[in-house]
């Protein structure tokens, strides 16, 4: 039994000892000084330095599902903006599209479907209608600025109305250009009396021109409204008069 129990210890130093010089915990001397079963590695284990565990930081997450912020986050942060602009003027889908693809937190965007759901709520609720939009846009253009259908349709195609949406706003209106020109120019005119006449007769027809009236419009409701301003009193220049 004595020789058995040496013939164990011998092998159990031989599997060790080919062991130790991979991984080596201590010198030979102090590992002979020591019980068998202090050789053994898992106790050796002990007294090796273990990594300390540690939070897991967004760079670590191999797979990116912790990067970024939350989408569902960003959907309400965008909308929350979307109403405080809505609160501030009113805007078109395709303004209202820009707004939702320009927002960003964190480094996440609203992707496309996002978008799009955001606006059929929004139109859904009232919030964007491009008709009623292009309606009060198309008065505001007649009473306020005396705008003619050129301009008054540049200015609708410029808020990203749609064609069709423009062309049905300006159907609505009565077909008299040439009146709405009149009342501009008279609303003008006095204002160029200190000029000679081709002076200001070329200024005019200028800035009915701008207002989107054409050619023929504009002149004759320049010539009218200045004759008119003028009448009664000498001018310089072109005159305004009958040809009887």
């Amino acid at each position: 039994e004595g020789s058995a129990r040496a013939d164990e210890a011998s092998a159990w130093n031989s599997t060790w000892g080919d062991a130790g010089p991979k991984t080596p915990l201590t010198s030979a001397a102090s590992l002979d000084s020591r019980d068998p079963s202090d050789r053994h590695p898992a106790r050796g284990a002990a007294g090796r330095s273990v990594p300390r565990l540690r939070a897991l930081q967004p760079q670590d997450d191999i797979d990116g599902d912790l990067g970024g912020a939350d989408p569902a986050r960003v959907r309400e942060a965008a909308e929350e903006l979307l109403v405080r602009k809505l609160r501030s003027r009113s805007l078109s889908i395709s303004e209202a599209r820009m707004v939702l693809r320009g927002y960003e937190q964190d480094g996440t965007r609203l992707d496309s479907g996002a978008v799009d759901d955001i606006l059929d709520d929004f139109c859904r609720r009232g919030y964007l209608d491009d008709a009623l939009l292009a309606g009060q846009l198309v008065a505001s253009g007649v009473e306020r600025k005396g705008q003619g259908r050129v301009a008054l349709s540049r200015a609708l195609a410029q808020r990203g109305i749609p064609r069709d949406v423009v062309d049905a706003a300006l159907d609505e209106l009565p077909d008299d250009d040439a009146e709405r020109a009149l009342e501009y120019a008279r609303t003008k005119a006095r204002g160029l009396s200190r000029l000679d006449g081709d002076t200001a007769l070329r200024r005019l027809v200028g800035q009915l021109s701008r207002r989107g009236y054409n050619g023929s419009v504009a002149m004759t409701a320049a010539k009218t409204a200045l004759a008119e301003a003028s009448f009664g009193r000498p001018t310089s220049g072109v005159r305004f008069v009958d040809s009887d």
